[in-house]
């Protein structure tokens, strides 16, 4: 039972860690140029704060995922896991949440304050974006299951010793 629910872990780790390293890559690699009305211009990544956190928070955590996966079930390491599983599924809400807030303006553009939608002039670097969004939201599903998986682990032997 127990390399059971190891192994489980185990794929769901490399899910995650998939699914953060694509989207990374993928947000990394989403660049185009237009041409609007004579004016020559270029949509990447790296103009936007907030897609560049997204890109560094998601490098972050495959970074984390991967020294996860090489550490052994033995250790005692384990409960720190949990706290940085706290950590990590965190970071990785709010890079998706400031990222998906900018992509939103990109798409849809803001009447109020004049900033026209740019999806119609680049739509290869809004797929890109699109793209990225999803795999940070499947990685954000994925380390949400792990922190509960993890708390429910470290949890359940206090609880079977108060019985």
């Amino acid at each position: 039972m127990a390399k059971t629910k190891r192994l489980c872990t185990l794929l769901c780790r490399l899910m995650a860690l998939g699914a953060t390293i694509s989207a990374a890559i993928v947000m990394a690699t989403s660049h185009e140029k237009a041409n609007f009305f004579a004016v020559s211009f270029e949509a990447k990544y790296s103009h936007t704060p907030a897609f560049k956190y997204f890109v560094i928070a998601n490098a972050i955590v495959s970074v984390y995922g991967v020294l996860v996966l090489f550490l052994p079930s033995e250790s005692l390491l384990w409960r720190l896991v949990v706290a940085l599983d706290v950590v990590f599924t965190l970071l990785l809400t709010s890079s998706i949440s400031a990222a998906l807030a900018i992509a939103q303006v990109g798409r849809q553009g803001n009447s109020y304050a004049g900033w026209l939608p740019i999806c119609g002039q680049v739509p290869n670097y809004c797929g890109h974006v699109k793209g990225a969004l999803i795999a940070g939201f499947i990685g954000v599903f994925l380390y949400a299951l792990l922190l509960l998986y993890s708390v429910h682990s470290f949890l359940d032997p206090l609880l079977l010793r108060k019985n």
